[in-house]
């Protein structure tokens, strides 16, 4: 009787099996899971200073993406993620020409898939549950500010664009982390693995799109992971085919069961499993949920809402409005601590043709603060400001030597 375990793969299987192993292990780098633990990452950095050193050598010696990469910063789409991505797949390929070499006598890689597919599964676990929460809790698109709303949708990036879309809508947004939500779950049992990776490879593929027509930077990252799902739905094509294209009766999936013959294998899976779901979800769904419910914002002096610039004075010259003048404040925005004009005054930081900056309130000497940036120490510019009425504010001070007046 044939078994799994005395089955022989033709070879075009073993070469592609050995690949992605390499491949995958670099890519899902299991070593870093755990990094969120005290303590544990101080010993996993040195993995990663490894990784990074392998990646800028290749990239010097073979791939030139670019002379300095510029490291990742979040969205993974820089020129480190790129040469990151070469370095994996020709170390992927080098490995697996080696391997196939030194081995070429091995029947098959069944115990051995088992475990990759165990990884694999896992770290789409990790990722569905992570993004999933943040979007349960509406975290990870949020509703658009004043400022955003303000902003003509032809000065908008298509990446911002699309954010602003998912995000204005509440409902929808949590059914797209509700959807990674279950497909994580589905996931973590052996029994409903099948179910979990169709709908988790339906979520990524729709990510990935999206990435990809809006330009939104997280392709390599999303491309990654709908290949890994694939690669798991590759592993079952057979009974996948029969069930949903032949219309056959699909054998039973056996490639998630594992006898764990001692009872320490069977503890130890446990308590990892327990570890994982604690790592994965436990821990993310606590933090984005006493995030969701900490969210206070101080008292701002002044009132929430677009303020119109109706005169616009400097060193005693009142300067009309134009459409045609991009430095003459036109509007002019305070929102929660945030404020932001609509000018291309470099006193500020600019971003789609509108000057933000943070305010604050010195009630001593009635004063209105202007910051540039979060960790700035001190204002950049200081006005005194009255409020007439409830709807009108009136600014007025210096900036380096000219003397400025608001009135909105």
């Amino acid at each position: 009787m044939q078994t799994a375990e005395n089955t022989r793969w033709p070879l075009w299987r073993k070469i592609i099996f050995r690949f992605f192993f390499i491949y995958l292990a670099l890519e899902i780098s299991p070593v870093n899971w755990f990094d969120s633990i005290p303590f544990v990452s101080t010993v996993t950095q040195y993995y990663g200073k490894l990784t990074d050193w392998l990646t800028t050598g290749a990239n010097a010696l073979f791939f030139h993406v670019r002379p300095v990469l510029v490291p990742e910063n979040g969205s993974g789409d820089t020129s480190m993620g790129w040469a990151r991505l070469w370095t994996y797949l020709a170390l992927a390929v080098l490995g697996a020409i080696i391997w196939s070499v030194f081995d070429r006598k091995r029947s098959n890689y069944t115990h051995l898939n088992y475990w990759l597919c165990l990884f694999t599964r896992y770290y789409v676990v990790l990722v569905a549950f992570t993004y999933g929460i943040i979007k349960l809790f509406g975290q990870q698109m949020i509703f658009p500010n004043l400022h955003q709303l303000a902003t003509p949708l032809g000065d908008l990036l298509p990446m911002r664009f699309s954010w602003f879309f998912i995000g204005y809508s509440q409902p929808y947004q949590f059914f797209s982390g509700l959807m990674e939500f279950i497909a994580a779950l589905l996931l973590l049992n052996r029994r409903t693995t099948s179910l979990g990776v169709l709908m988790a490879t339906g979520v990524f593929l729709n990510v990935m799109m999206l990435n990809l027509c809006y330009d939104i930077p997280v392709k390599i990252f999303s491309m990654q992971m709908v290949f890994t799902c694939l690669f798991l739905l590759a592993n079952e094509s057979g009974r996948l085919i029969d069930f949903f294209i032949l219309n056959k009766p699909a054998p039973v999936g056996a490639i998630y069961h594992f006898r764990y013959t001692k009872k320490w294998m069977r503890v130890t899976r446990v308590v990892l499993k327990c570890l994982i779901i604690i790592v994965a979800a436990v821990m993310p769904f606590y933090q984005s949920y006493s995030q969701s419910t900490s969210n206070t914002v101080a008292k701002q002096p002044v009132k929430n809402g677009v303020y119109a610039v109706t005169r616009y004075r400097l060193n005693n010259q009142d300067i009309p409005f134009s459409p045609l003048d991009t430095l003459r404040w036109q509007d002019l925005i305070f929102e929660d601590g945030l404020g932001s004009v609509k000018s291309n005054d470099t006193l500020f930081r600019q971003r789609y043709n509108r000057g933000y900056f943070l305010y604050g309130l010195d009630s001593a000497k009635h004063m209105l603060g202007f910051k540039k940036k979060f960790d700035a120490k001190n204002y950049m510019i200081e006005f005194k400001y009255t409020t007439p009425d409830s709807s009108t504010i009136t600014l007025a001070g210096l900036r380096g030597r000219d003397s400025l007046l608001r009135g909105a």
